[in-house]
């Protein structure tokens, strides 16, 4: 039995799970529960979340055995619930602990309103909630483990999964350069939940969080875009930032009443601002995509402060605002309705993800990712077997900066004013940071990589000082406890263990 992955897989869903806690999906989705079956308390939906999460880890570790026995199954679901059980059971006994005391949890953790702390230790002592949590975690854990090993050797098992036998099959039919792993066959289910959730979220979150997940969302798109140009293609871009004003900037001068008062409809601005962020990508491509690596990196980031500073120059202050800004950027109106809200953007956001993310599956299934993979394994290899490097570079340059085009013409009209100060080069730096930490080359890997480092940050927020302290903790735990990401491609991660390996030889 492999026991130290079911231990990471036990420490992985455990942070997992905090991390939903703390950002009151737990309460959202209690809330949700309370008002559709009009029951007297959230507990249900909180902790129907909370045993998913600690199902998902056992199932998880089941898969890291090697030995595929009951015994071994039921002894991975029991470590990984053990882990998994330590830091839930640790940390609700703490919050109770806390409020027992008089502490105002609140003040730090918005979310954790007094009821939520009810729900989560089940209105016990802390040290009768944190052992009630470890407990049913790790039997939650050990089901999942048992159930996952069950579907895989019984016929029951078959017989389930085969009322998704059809979606799976034609997605399994798509070309591939990899077989497709077990956790990718449950994407479409996951991803279905995901998207109920994400549909529903906006109406049940206030303003607040509406523009925090919106960010979130915006960082998504952003994230994805330069997921092509470095984890698809190999390309090290840290000016990714300046194609990121370039569409916001265009939205802000074609609606916005000054400086040139064009005041053109959002719509068809979002088609100008992606098209000239793809044209400026092709600009900047064409001669600097012959360098690699640092050098590469070096050029771009020159680039992307050229633009900013560009921006904030008093020479072009008619033109484009200077350090004013520009002001007053139109928001989407659709049959004559004013769509600038919160919620709407929430909406218009998501439906940006979801194209750039079928964009990019296509594409990495495609020819075109096939050229782009030989690119970044070894490009002289690449050029050799006939690839026209140039070309396939251009190109990623081009969809990547057409998709911070995007993100920049959606968070410009969002705010409704953009300026100098939005595009610092720390903005490609996260954005980078999201991509590698979430998974280089996985698209659910960024997604989860904007959730945790865009996400996260404002649930720190009111620890002011220590905030960027316990964000760049979590960094250095996160490196050094899973390098590969949160969420790796089955490419990426053989790839990185194989090196790994190398090393240790």
């Amino acid at each position: 039995m492999n026991l130290r992955s079911s231990i990471r897989a036990g420490f992985l869903s455990g942070f997992i799970n905090l991390f939903v806690v703390l950002l009151g999906l737990t309460t959202l989705l209690g809330g949700l529960i309370q008002g559709w079956f009009d029951l007297s308390s959230g507990v249900a939906g909180a902790w129907f979340l909370i045993l998913g999460i600690a199902f998902w880890g056992g199932t998880a570790a089941a898969r890291s055995v090697i030995d595929k026995r009951w015994s071994s199954i039921s002894s991975s679901g029991l470590f990984a619930g053990v882990a998994h059980g330590f830091i839930m059971g640790t940390s609700v006994m703490g919050l109770r602990g806390l409020v027992d005391h008089g502490v105002e949890v609140r003040k730090w953790l918005v979310q954790l309103t007094p009821s939520a702390v009810d729900a989560l230790s089940v209105g016990s002592t802390p040290f009768v909630c944190g052992v009630i949590m470890f407990a049913i975690i790790a039997g939650a854990s050990i089901a999942g483990a048992l159930i996952s090993f069950a579907a895989e050797k019984y016929e029951w098992g078959a017989s389930v999964r085969g009322f998704f036998s059809s979606a799976r099959d034609r997605m399994m039919a798509w070309p591939t350069t990899q077989r497709i792993s077990s956790h990718e066959r449950f994407q479409p289910a996951l991803i279905g939940i995901s998207i109920v959730l994400l549909l529903l979220a906006p109406l049940g979150l206030g303003r607040y969080w509406n523009y925090t997940l919106g960010t979130v969302g915006i960082y998504v798109i952003l994230g994805l875009g330069l997921n092509i140009v470095v984890g698809y293609a190999g390309l090290l871009d840290l000016g990714y930032v300046a194609f990121f004003a370039i569409g916001a900037y265009t939205v802000a001068l074609l609606t916005a009443p000054m400086p040139h008062a064009i005041e053109m409809s959002f719509w068809p601005v979002v088609i100008i601002g992606v098209v000239i962020a793809a044209i400026s990508g092709v600009l900047l491509g064409i001669p600097v995509l012959r360098m690699r690596g640092d050098y590469l990196a070096i050029v771009t980031l020159a680039f992307g402060e050229i633009i900013r500073i560009l921006s904030r120059s008093e020479v072009l202050a008619d033109f484009a605002g200077g350090p004013r800004g520009i002001r007053a950027v139109a928001g989407p109106r659709l049959f004559g309705l004013n769509l600038s809200s919160g919620m709407h953007f929430m909406y218009l956001i998501f439906l940006g993800i979801v194209l750039v993310v079928f964009i990019t599956n296509r594409l990495k299934h495609s020819r075109v990712g096939r050229a782009w993979a030989a690119m970044r394994e070894d490009e002289d290899v690449a050029e050799a077997m006939g690839i026209h490097t140039l070309r396939y570079k251009l190109l990623a340059f081009a969809i990547g900066a057409a998709f911070a085009g995007l993100s920049g013409v959606i968070f410009a009209s969002r705010n409704k004013f953009t300026g100098p100060e939005d595009f610092t080069l720390m903005v490609s730096i996260n954005v980078l940071c999201l991509v590698i930490i979430g998974g280089m080359g996985s698209t659910p890997g960024v997604i989860a990589g904007a959730l945790v480092l865009k996400g996260l940050p404002e649930i720190l927020r009111e620890l002011d000082d220590y905030r960027m302290l316990v964000f760049g903790a979590l960094l250095v735990l996160m490196m050094i406890v899973r390098p590969e990401g949160i969420w790796p491609s089955a490419r990426r991660k053989m790839e990185l263990h194989e090196e790994l390996g190398h090393h240790s030889d």
